[in-house]
């Protein structure tokens, strides 16, 4: 489970919950066919993913993913992605929209003792590794 962030139509944000999809060596998003996130990545593809926080203390970590959302509507990929979906999850819908998303950055929190060590990469960029107390 994951929040999506979009952008309205008036440009203030908007958060949904999503489940990603990360087969075929890419990033999915798929969502019910005339959902607002959808309509809101078809104006305008910039996105933010974030993992849903499990607990305060970030035990398990916590990343975020921002890009873009390129729809996918070739027959093929779209067939790709529904069936990596059926075998990952055993769900299979009718219909949807479905997004792959080109990713230009990520981060990823994690505690490490009496620190938090925060891994990053942004397009263009080296990964690199801060430790904040």
């Amino acid at each position: 489970m994951g929040l999506l962030a979009t952008l309205r139509r008036d440009g203030s944000p908007r958060i949904s919950g999503i489940e990603p999809l990360f087969a075929l060596g890419e990033l999915w998003l798929g969502m019910m066919p005339d959902s607002l996130k959808g309509a809101d990545l078809r104006r305008d593809p910039r996105m933010a993913l974030h993992s849903a926080t499990e607990d305060k203390d970030v035990k398990e970590g916590d990343a975020k993913i921002s890009g873009r959302a390129v729809e996918v509507t070739a027959e093929g990929a779209r067939q790709a992605y529904l069936d990596a979906l059926s075998a990952a999850t055993g769900f299979e819908p009718e219909d949807c929209q479905v997004f792959r998303v080109d990713v230009t950055g990520m981060s990823f929190v994690r505690p490490g003792g009496d620190h938090l060590d925060i891994h990053a990469w942004r397009e263009g960029e080296q990964p690199r590794l801060v430790q904040r107390s």
